[in-house]
């Protein structure tokens, strides 16, 4: 459920008009992400306690928590293996002990004989019988003590700031509300409300900190209840209006209109070695209906390992060089960003385009010259990674820009390159905004493409070019190690070519290279006929290079790598890929890899080498890969397995920052989401920014200022 959120709503109230904030207090409170005292009521319980009744000491059972009343009957310090206080206690019914390990002389003198006290603990079994250790409790005085009206809410917190503090807090910020001296406007109208079902937000936050006596407590734990559905709705509903609002905002601009490029596109089909899929032909005349018109595109063309992004990319390129515009492609690595470069130069340079390429590593003359060609126009086209959206790089024409695996940029960098087209070389306004086409071949579930990707039309490469044959995939224990050798030597005996994956190593990239250097010096002595190469995240730029293209050439037989080779990598020779731990990686990136092998005609094999035990979800996510190559089927999967900022990557704004909503859990709310999201735009444009800032605060900012 929730951490904090940044309610930076108009007129939000300062922490410090709260009793007991001082700086102290700020800083922790601060480290939940609650800046002002209106994120307090939005700051959700992460689960409840009963403390509603009294519990007879003779109907506990072990393992539950309970509200308990009753009398001392003894209380000894204990000099045992851990020193500890030992109190017995009865009430009617029977007999039970608490126990404190961590104990002051004054609370010793607490535990008088014949005093009453009230306590909340989990009953446990122990060597006197039903036990609770270090319980809460309180003295009870002669008059009678009320027991609490509501379900107790357990709140997410931090050091140094205790449940009943927290609590106290909370309390405070809705007696400030219900003063009038702090406000929570109501920003889904009425109207809007009804139509969808939505309790009211007052109602909501009631319910939720301050639930009744006989809540579904089930219902609350799964995040279910109608309270929790409505402020998960309302913060995908602030997520998508953000998204909605940069889209609107940049169809405002004007777009180089680019007719279809006629003989030019002929000329290109012609020399290819193969023809389009029916898929990459639909796509494409999506991807040329936008870019004819003059509002910018916003499109995402998403499709499995292999099924031929690039290609189709190339020929939206071409419509914009045909145009009399610049095109530009940015990646991710080096590695793939110089693996399109190839392909375009390839493709371009027999019909009079010139390429040119632009990268981090690229200094001196080189660079220089590089920028020349893109500010002077003579690069038509360009390749490059993000060094492409670097202050001194000018483009002089820039028309269309294509963005390679979207989930590794984010859309603040994403919309950065937009910016390129903005400003001509001389350093004034162009008056045009470049048309933008995102590309990944980490296949979305539909779900999170309509959350995270609001903002974009969405095309689908669903066909796989024919010749592509399915890798088969074997689950293999690593005590087989040395089966898996030879299964290496005979693949390479046979003229094919394999990959061993080693994957990171607790979260270590620089013991991953380590276990991977001394992979390649074990295989290298097992299998002295063939050549084995290495690379991983720590070598230059120039050094993988240079392996990764003997690789490519035949020079090496088998390539031992870290995951740097999950893109970019197209060695159709390859038959065999060996991934050791495959439980440490998801299940996207385990497809990903795959995908390096069945390239050719050729049938391919990759082996998941696991390490025993697997825990029971490994088992079901490895047992996903080999029964399935459909790469949307398996990213469904991981979506559930493992949540969506896994899926898509820590650096996709936004949603990694869900505080209430769970785009797993809530998936059926996206539809309804979008609907209300037309709804608020149209019957009340006026709560749009208010509604934002109440979810996504500090954050809005990078939505809309790229």
């Amino acid at each position: 459920m929730s951490a904090a959120l940044h309610a930076r709503v108009s007129g939000a109230t300062d922490l410090n008009t709260l009793k007991g904030v001082g700086p102290a207090m700020r800083e922790r409170l601060e480290r939940l992400g609650l800046q002002v005292a209106e994120d307090l009521l939005f700051h959700l319980p992460l689960r409840y306690q009963d403390r509603t009744r009294v519990t007879p000491i003779a109907a506990l059972k072990a393992g539950s928590e309970a509200v308990v009343e009753g009398e001392v009957t003894a209380s000894d310090v204990i000099q045992g293996r851990k020193r500890s206080l030992l109190v017995r206690l009865r009430d009617g019914s029977g007999i039970m002990s608490l126990r404190f390990f961590h104990f002051s002389q004054a609370q010793v003198g607490q535990f008088a004989r014949g005093t009453r006290i009230r306590l909340f603990g989990e009953a446990r079994s122990g060597s006197t019988g039903l036990e609770m250790y270090h319980p809460e409790y309180r003295l009870l005085k002669d008059e009678p003590q009320e027991v609490e009206e509501t379900l107790t809410p357990i709140y997410p917190t931090t050091e140094g700031l205790a449940q009943p503090r927290l609590r106290a807090l909370i309390r405070q910020a809705f007696e400030h509300l219900d003063q009038g001296s702090l406000t929570l406007e109501e920003l889904i109208p009425d109207a809007i409300r009804t139509r969808f079902r939505l309790p009211a937000l007052r109602e909501s936050l009631d319910y939720l900190h301050f639930p009744p006596p006989d809540a579904p407590l089930e219902t609350l734990a799964d995040g279910h209840h109608p309270t929790q559905r409505r402020l998960a709705l309302e913060e995908l509903l602030a997520h998508q209006l953000s998204l909605y609002r940069i889209r609107l905002r940049i169809q405002d601009d004007a777009a180089p209109a680019l007719p279809a490029s006629g003989g030019l596109a002929t000329r290109f089909l012609t020399q290819l070695p193969f023809s389009l899929t029916g898929a990459q032909r639909r796509v494409l005349s999506e991807i040329s209906a936008d870019i004819s018109q003059a509002t910018p595109m916003l499109r995402l063309v998403q499709g499995d390992v292999g099924s031929g992004k690039t290609v189709v990319a190339a020929m939206a390129m071409l419509q914009a060089v045909a145009g009399g515009y610049q095109a530009a492609l940015m990646a991710p690595t080096e590695l793939l960003a110089e693996q399109h470069y190839k392909s375009l130069k390839r493709w371009f340079e027999p019909l009079g385009i010139e390429v040119a390429w632009l990268s981090g590593k690229l200094k001196g003359k080189a660079r220089l010259e590089a920028k020349a060609m893109i500010s002077e126009g003579r690069a038509r086209v360009v390749a490059g990674t993000h060094a492409l959206f670097q202050d001194d790089v000018h483009f002089q024409r820039l028309g269309l820009a294509v963005i390679d695996e979207q989930h590794r940029f984010g859309v603040h960098q994403r919309l950065a390159l937009r910016q390129k087209g903005e400003v001509s070389t001389d350093g004034r306004s162009s008056g045009t905004t470049p048309h933008q086409l995102i590309m990944t071949a980490t296949p979305i579930p539909r779900t999170l493409a309509m959350s995270a990707y609001a903002d974009l039309d969405v095309s689908v490469i669903d066909e796989l070019p024919p010749g592509r044959t399915p890798v088969r995939t074997v689950a293999v224990s690593d005590e087989r190690r040395g089966e898996v050798t030879e299964r290496i030597r005979n693949a390479c005996m046979a003229g094919r070519q394999a990959y061993w994956v080693c994957t990171l190593i607790e979260e270590s990239e620089a013991l991953t290279c380590q276990a991977a250097e001394v992979t390649r010096d074990t295989l290298t002595e097992a299998l002295p006929e063939f050549q084995v190469g290495l690379v991983h995240g720590r070598m230059k730029a120039a050094e993988k290079a240079e392996v990764m293209n003997a690789f490519r050439d035949g020079e090496l037989d088998l390539l031992v790598a870290t995951t740097v080779i999950e893109v970019g990598v197209d060695v159709p020779n390859a038959s065999l890929m060996i991934i050791e731990n495959p439980e440490r990686l998801g299940l996207a990136q385990l497809h990903q890899l795959r995908g390096r092998v069945g390239r050719g005609r050729v049938e391919s094999f990759c082996v998941l080498l696991y390490h025993p035990p697997l825990s029971d979800t490994s088992r079901e996510r490895l047992a996903v890969l080999r029964e399935s190559n459909d790469g949307f089927r398996i990213a469904e999967r991981d979506l559930e397995l493992r949540g969506p900022g896994e899926v898509l990557g820590t650096r996709q704004t936004g949603l990694v920052g869900m505080k209430i909503a769970d785009l797993t859990r809530d998936r059926d709310l996206l539809e309804p989401v979008r609907s209300l999201t037309r709804a608020m735009l149209d019957q009340a444009p006026e709560a749009v920014e208010p509604l934002i800032r109440r979810w996504l605060g500090d954050a809005v900012g990078q939505y809309g200022q790229v």
